[in-house]
């Protein structure tokens, strides 16, 4: 039975797996940088199968909660509403240049930078799946990044699709916020393998 739970559990997660691909431009200008300033843009993204708003989904989700037990969704929504600052920007930041600074690379990427180059990360669709214990699912994190001048922002060198980046970790994980936050780290190491095999060769 365990070896069958363990089966399921890796085809599940090879179900999911990130698909990135160069929709523009090459990786040339990277390779003298040292910092690059990032912009998180969490302006317009859908969530779920059903492609929602931010906006429905979190009405939804707290009156589902609150209903529940008063106060929770409530109590929710102020964790999901922190999210991006606490949780998803801090973990793509934080992956990106760890697996950098591991292969001695000195770029650096960063918010509130003044830099020649700016890495805009725009999130497109956000799927937080879900933690029953003994069956799961991954969240699904789609990105848009796209490396641009930092004086005009509309001269785009580099732009990546990031489709459906897993986010999951070892053990359980019940946090919606915080699964999600693994898909955004993801997809940052995910990038940053992509730039030590193309801006690095």
């Amino acid at each position: 039975m365990k070896k069958l739970v363990l089966s399921l559990l890796f085809i599940s997660g090879a179900a999911f797996a990130q698909d990135m691909n160069i929709a523009k431009g090459n990786f040339d200008f990277l390779k003298d940088q040292k910092e690059i300033n990032v912009e998180f843009d969490y302006s317009h993204f859908t969530m779920m199968k059903e492609k929602k708003s931010e906006a429905q989904y979190v009405e939804e989700r707290t009156a589902e909660l609150n209903t529940k037990i008063k106060g929770n969704g409530d109590a929710w929504k102020k964790r999901w509403t922190s999210s991006p600052q606490l949780i998803w920007s801090p973990k793509f930041l934080e992956l990106a240049n760890v697996v950098l600074a591991k292969k001695k690379k000195d770029l650096n990427f960063q918010e509130g930078l003044n830099t020649p180059y700016t890495l805009i990360v725009e999130t497109v669709w956000l799927y937080p799946g879900w933690d029953a214990g003994i069956m799961k699912q991954p969240a699904k994190v789609t990105t848009n990044l796209k490396f641009v001048e930092t004086a005009n922002k509309s001269n785009v060198l580099l732009e990546i699709t990031s489709e459906e980046a897993p986010g999951d970790q070892w053990g359980n994980n019940y946090s919606n916020e915080s699964r999600l936050g693994e898909g955004y780290a993801k997809t940052a190491k995910s990038l940053s393998q992509m730039i030590l095999k193309k801006a690095y060769k």
